[in-house]
């Protein structure tokens, strides 16, 4: 199932529906929130266990789970923001392989940013019993979407990742999406997004395009400032400002 893809018009690939319903049952189930006990009260809530609030959000987390290589990349900027290697480990892991070229489904870019319908997956989730969504606002006007994973459905993702172990691929990057999104909501992620210059600037219902190659350029020049720092882990100029 998760080499079942077709490609694009423009010759990208695309995710089949049956990628789809896997990947969002597996990033509700890693990256949603604790469901309020006042939520459980609604019909059809009633098993919740696990919540994604808004569509801007999940779909913003969908985007670095689909596109390894921007993950990567923002991986890099908190490593540099911080100074931990273990940030830098991670952003080379995913790009000394080929995981930004097999594994990255790109996104359209809309209005909110990127975006891909994924109402056939939840469709199939919802229908099975696995989540529910609830919207918020009026006929006219909603303001807000919220997905929720149901008990069911968080049995079918314990279920899957044992029979099918390919599948822990996923698990291990919802994982590292959530820490990287930590403390921000949709909105937040949007703004983040949008200071990638190549998906800023890539115009409105065509597909984000990829940094894979900037990114591994750029992990290369951070591994070499390694390499030349002395040991005690200043660079030569703090050395010779501090003499």
């Amino acid at each position: 199932m998760d080499h079942e893809v077709a490609p694009s018009e423009g010759g990208d690939p695309v995710t089949s529906r049956e990628q789809d319903v896997v990947r969002i049952l597996l990033l509700l189930n890693g990256a949603g929130e604790p469901v309020e006990d006042a939520e459980r009260g609604q019909p059809g809530l009633e098993t919740a266990v696990r919540v994604v609030r808004t569509t801007v959000r999940l779909q913003k987390l969908d985007f670095w789970l689909r596109n390894p290589d921007y993950l990567a990349d923002e991986l890099l900027n908190d490593y540099e923001a911080s100074g931990e290697e273990p940030l830098m480990r991670l952003a080379a892991s995913i790009l000394d392989s080929d995981e930004p070229e097999v594994r990255r489904y790109p996104m359209l870019r809309h209005h909110f940013g990127a975006w891909e319908n994924i109402d056939n997956a939840l469709a199939v989730l919802r229908s099975t019993g696995m989540a529910a969504r609830r919207r918020r606002g009026t006929i006219d006007r909603i303001r807000q979407s919220d997905y929720y994973l149901l008990e069911a459905g968080r049995r079918v993702a314990q279920d899957i990742v044992t029979a099918e172990p390919v599948f822990r691929y996923y698990v291990e990057r919802v994982d590292l999406v959530v820490r990287l999104a930590d403390g921000l909501g949709g909105t937040e992620l949007k703004r983040r997004q949008y200071l990638q210059r190549e998906y800023a600037d890539t115009r409105r219902r065509e597909r984000i395009g990829t940094v894979a190659a900037r990114a591994r350029t750029r992990l290369a020049a951070l591994r070499a400032t390694l390499v030349d720092r002395p040991p005690g882990g200043a660079s030569p100029d703090e050395n010779e400002g501090a003499a």
